[in-house]
């Protein structure tokens, strides 16, 4: 099998809410599925609406796999992302949508991020997202008006787990809104590892559920045509 390409689409954002709160991608949300990319000879690229050095958030020094990324080339690449406006990405086979409380920002609004989610899609790529990462797609509809996600089954941050964790820091809550986009949301326990493959869309429910999207794009990637 010839190289394959996934595209991470990383979110810019610094600060959310209100309280100001430091946020950025979450870090064992890219250095989990990359491991997993990387292993199986997957190629990683990285683009992020604005370009340059995204924010980080969640480093535990005491994980393998993220002290592993911080020394890596890649993470030497994501410091120099591409702006999404300036990347095709139907030069890659998938993208995927990183977590962590900045998408819920700038993901969730950008232009250019539902245009990449769309195109995708009907070019007949992966779609892949974890944890706060499927709020991209929330605004993207299809040629004919309808929303992407509806009729789609699908896993993100559960409601559950944002009470506990960001509930004043985040403008809306994720599962509610992709539900309300006519999505089928399922969930585990909170924090608990869970992962929804329905197609060509690969989402998992929060930083537990990482490595599990990266086999499942690995997977997916095995069979695509």
């Amino acid at each position: 099998m010839s190289t394959r390409y996934v595209l991470f689409v990383v979110t810019n954002t610094a600060v959310i809410g209100p309280n100001k709160r430091p946020t950025g991608f979450f870090f064992p949300e890219i250095a989990h599925p990359f491991e997993v990319l990387d292993k199986a000879g997957i190629a990683v690229e990285f683009s992020s609406p604005l370009g340059g050095k995204p924010h980080e958030d969640g480093y535990d020094e005491k994980d393998k796999t993220q002290v592993d990324f911080l020394a890596s080339a890649a993470y030497r690449r994501l410091a120099h992302s591409r702006k999404l406006s300036e990347v095709d990405v139907l030069d890659y086979d998938a993208i995927f949508f990183p977590g962590g409380l900045g998408p819920m920002a700038d993901i969730a609004t950008d232009p250019d991020v539902k245009r990449a989610v769309i195109r995708a899609w009907n070019g007949n790529k992966i779609v892949s997202a974890v944890c706060h990462g499927p709020v991209a797609f929330l605004g993207a509809s299809l040629d004919d008006g309808t929303p992407f996600v509806r009729g789609h089954k699908l896993t993100s941050f559960s409601t559950a787990e944002e009470d506990g964790y960001a509930r004043a820091d985040v403008p809306f809550d994720l599962e509610s809104a992709l539900r309300d986009a006519g999505a089928t949301h399922t969930s585990a326990a909170p924090w608990q590892p869970h992962l929804v493959v329905d197609g060509r869309l690969i989402t998992g429910q929060n930083p537990a559920s990482g490595t599990a999207v990266g086999e499942a794009i690995v997977e997916a990637l095995k069979h695509q045509k």
